[in-house]
């Protein structure tokens, strides 16, 4: 019977995969021929459950644009918004992005909400509420990013803005053991707020940074350093397992204290609020003080960057746990425990207190 309907269809098989195969390529299955697909959400109804997939780093980078999508499109389904519509919110979000000198042009608010919109779009394809052919968000271009305009701060310079962090505001103590940390190791925000007690290995000097993307590593730190961590975790009550930095009340630090710190030595420091200095800046001065001094395999197992650019030459010359030490070592003038320290730049004296 088959063979026969077939036949007269002239439905062969060569004609059936043929048809399957082109299927496929305008991603279209068999069931969407003979049946309509779950209905697609309205951005009021994804965007909650996006949230729950995101790490916290994540979703304070996205949750701007969220709650735009939420204001204007909440009753939208995901499937009535177009291409051009996309454009023209993220012309709105250009428009309307904050102006600083630090600032290029909202083309970084722009990239943040292409990405915050894909990642909607990207459940919702995952749950097979959009096909890839019909998404929107798929279409749309990220911005070319522009050169930054930071550069290694010089050496009196940063002594300046140590110097003002332990000498101003209602918690020196926090404030310079935070700009210490982030000189040390160079790692960025997310690193020292996801930092926990057991992560201190005490005696090889070493603490367990976690960033974007999910990478981890250990980090050298100078004794000091460590010892001030320590300390700071045991007279602020820091529970093994959670959060180290803390505030006077033993209350988990956040971002908004990075923010205060650097609106604070601002005030003080007219050219830190002028160029709009930020503690990226911190990383970006020892990243590039390490890169002169110990060359690239250093500077990018320092950043924790072991895996990524170098070229070919990159994948076999790689940097050991033990020269990001002998780095740290010269940077500091202390010695570590798996390196020695035959010269100094930053004096100790600038350690947290």
């Amino acid at each position: 019977m088959t063979t026969s309907l077939d036949r007269s269809s002239g439905a062969n098989a060569e004609t059936v995969a043929a048809a399957r195969l082109l299927l496929s390529q305008m991603g279209i299955s068999a069931a969407d021929l003979v049946a309509d697909g779950p209905c697609a959400p309205t951005f009021g109804e994804v965007i909650p459950k996006v949230r729950l997939t995101l790490t916290a780093g994540t979703l304070r980078t996205y949750d701007t644009h969220f709650k735009r999508l939420l204001n204007v499109w909440s009753d939208h389904r995901l499937d009535a918004v177009s291409k051009p519509d996309l454009e023209g919110m993220a012309r709105v979000v250009r428009d309307t992005a904050r102006t600083t000198r630090a600032t290029r042009g909202g083309g970084g608010a722009v990239e943040n909400f292409v990405s915050a919109v894909r990642c909607i779009y990207r459940y919702a394809e995952e749950n097979g509420w959009i096909r890839p052919s019909d998404n929107p968000a798929r279409k749309v271009p990220k911005p070319t990013r522009r050169g930054s305009h930071r550069y290694a701060i010089p050496s009196g310079q940063l002594a300046e803005i140590c110097h003002a962090a332990a000498t101003s505001g209602n918690d020196p103590e926090l404030d310079s053991l935070i700009l210490r940390l982030h000189i040390e190791t160079a790692c960025r925000r997310g690193g020292a707020l996801a930092l926990r007690p057991h992560d201190l290995d005490v005696d090889q000097c070493l603490i367990y940074l976690r960033e974007k993307g999910g990478t981890t590593r250990w980090q050298p730190v100078s004794p000091t350093l460590m010892r001030h961590l320590v300390q700071h975790a045991e007279e602020r009550h820091a529970p093994k397992s959670e959060q180290l930095l803390r505030y006077r009340s033993g209350a988990p630090l956040t971002d908004r204290r990075y923010d205060h710190i650097w609106v604070r030595i601002g005030g003080i420091l007219p050219w830190v609020a002028v160029q709009g200095i930020s503690t990226h800046w911190l990383r970006h001065t020892t990243l590039t003080w390490v890169e002169r001094t110990f060359g690239p395999a250093v500077a990018r197992a320092y950043a924790g960057h072991e895996g990524k650019s170098g070229g070919t030459t990159g994948t076999y010359v790689k940097a050991d746990i033990c020269e990001v030490a002998a780095a740290l070592s010269v940077l500091t003038g202390e010695q570590h425990p798996l390196a020695s320290a035959p010269a100094m730049l930053l004096n100790p004296d600038q350690s947290a207190r």
